[in-house]
């Protein structure tokens, strides 16, 4: 797979970073030298070879899932500066 141009100025904008003109052909490098590397991986043979969490073999913990009592909603926001009908009210953040 090969990124062009019009494909970096897309990511960046989804991304909401500002990429000028200029930066545009080598942010098109780094993402086909990235993409290229990829496909290295991916001809890897890894047929046999176990799925691990580190290169120490360990057991992970687990506990026993049980049902314990949890407060009440009214519990819970007693202590709240203001709520509503048993929910938190928070000062709007977006216009």
């Amino acid at each position: 797979m090969s990124v062009d141009q019009a494909n970096v100025r897309r990511i960046a904008r989804l991304a909401r970073i500002a990429v000028s003109d200029d930066e545009v052909p080598h942010l098109q490098d780094e993402l086909n030298s990235m993409l290229a590397f990829v496909e290295e991986l991916s001809a890897v043979n890894v047929d046999g070879v176990e799925p691990m969490t580190s290169v120490i073999p360990m057991k992970l913990a687990l506990r026993k899932d049980d049902v314990r009592d949890q407060a009440g909603s009214s519990v819970v926001t007693a202590n709240a500066p203001e709520s509503d009908d048993n929910f938190f009210v928070v000062p709007k953040v977006i216009e």
